[in-house]
C-alpha cells in the first residue's frame, strides 16, 4: 500500500474547502481503493492518483493507494503470490475504487488491465467488486483523449460495478504538476474534484443498497437450484 504526503504542503489548489460537501452525521466513512497504472518514476498516474486521495481525505474518505511494483503478470501466479493477495485483501475492504491510467496506444495502460484482472469476479461466496462505485481517470501526454477512460467503463461494467457519471481527463499532463509533483490550479485539477466529489456521494447514496441493487433473479434461480441438488443428496 502506497502512503501519501499530506504534511507538506498542506493546501489544495484553487480548492475552497468551504465549498466541499460534509458527511453526515453518523455516516461511516467512505473507503476508497485507488488503483493507478505506470511504474514510471514521475508517474503522472500516480500523480493524479495522489491529487484525487488528497481531496477523497479532506471529504471524510478513508483512501488507500495499490503500489502495483511487485505484481506478476495475470495468471503467472495465483493466490499465495503476496501482491496478489493484498490486492484482493483491498477490494473487498473498499466501497468504491478510483482507477488512474495513463492513455497507451489508445487504450489503458497493460498494468492498469493487470492490475484488474488479477481480481476475480468471485473469491469464494463473495463478488468482491459487485454493485462498488467506480470513478475513472486518465493523464494524455498530448491533446485530450476519452479512449482510456471509455475502456475503463467497459471494464468496470465486466467487474459489474457502479461507474459514475462524470470523469477526468488530464491533457499534457506533464504540464500539470509542478516540481513536487503537486498539481496547479487549472480547471482540470477542478475537475478532478469533481469527480471525487461524486464518488463520495454516489458511494453514500448507494452504499446501503448494494445488496439490493445487485440483487439478479438468475442468480437467485441457480443458488435455488443448487441448494435443492444438495438436499437431495441428503
Amino acid at each position: 500500500m502506497r502512503l501519501i504526503d499530506l504534511t507538506e504542503p498542506d493546501h489544495l489548489p484553487a480548492l475552497d474547502a468551504a465549498l466541499l460537501p460534509s458527511l453526515q452525521a453518523g455516516d461511516d466513512p467512505v473507503k476508497v481503493l485507488i488503483l493507478f497504472g505506470s511504474l514510471r518514476d514521475r508517474s503522472y498516474s500516480r500523480l493524479v492518483a495522489e491529487e484525487a486521495a488528497r481531496v477523497l481525505i479532506r471529504l471524510g474518505a478513508v483512501v488507500r493507494i495499490f503500489d502495483p511494483s511487485d505484481l506478476p503478470f495475470p495468471d503467472q501466479h495465483d493466490a499465495g503470490h503476496p501482491a496478489i493477495d493484498e490486492l484482493r485483501d483491498h477490494v473487498l475492504w473498499a466501497d468504491a475504487m478510483v482507477w488512474s491510467s495513463p492513455e497507451t496506444h489508445g487504450n489503458m495502460s497493460g498494468l492498469m488491465k493487470a492490475q484488474v484482472d488479477h481480481i476475480p469476479l468471485t473469491i469464494g461466496s463473495v463478488r468482491p467488486t459487485q454493485g462498488q462505485v467506480l470513478a475513472v481517470m486518465q493523464v494524455c501526454g498530448g491533446s485530450q483523449s476519452f479512449n482510456a477512460v471509455n475502456n475503463m467503463r467497459i471494464l468496470g461494467r465486466w467487474m459489474r460495478m457502479l461507474t459514475i457519471p462524470n470523469q477526468s481527463s488530464v491533457a499534457r499532463a506533464w504540464q500539470e504538476f509542478d516540481e513536487n509533483g503537486r498539481m496547479k490550479p487549472s480547471s482540470y485539477y477542478d475537475r478532478v474534484v469533481d469527480v471525487m466529489e461524486e464518488l463520495v456521494r454516489f458511494t453514500l447514496l448507494t452504499r446501503p443498497h448494494r445488496v439490493t441493487l445487485v440483487n439478479r433473479y438468475s442468480e437467485r434461480r441457480d443458488a435455488a437450484v443448487k441448494a435443492e441438488e444438495i438436499r437431495a443428496r441428503l
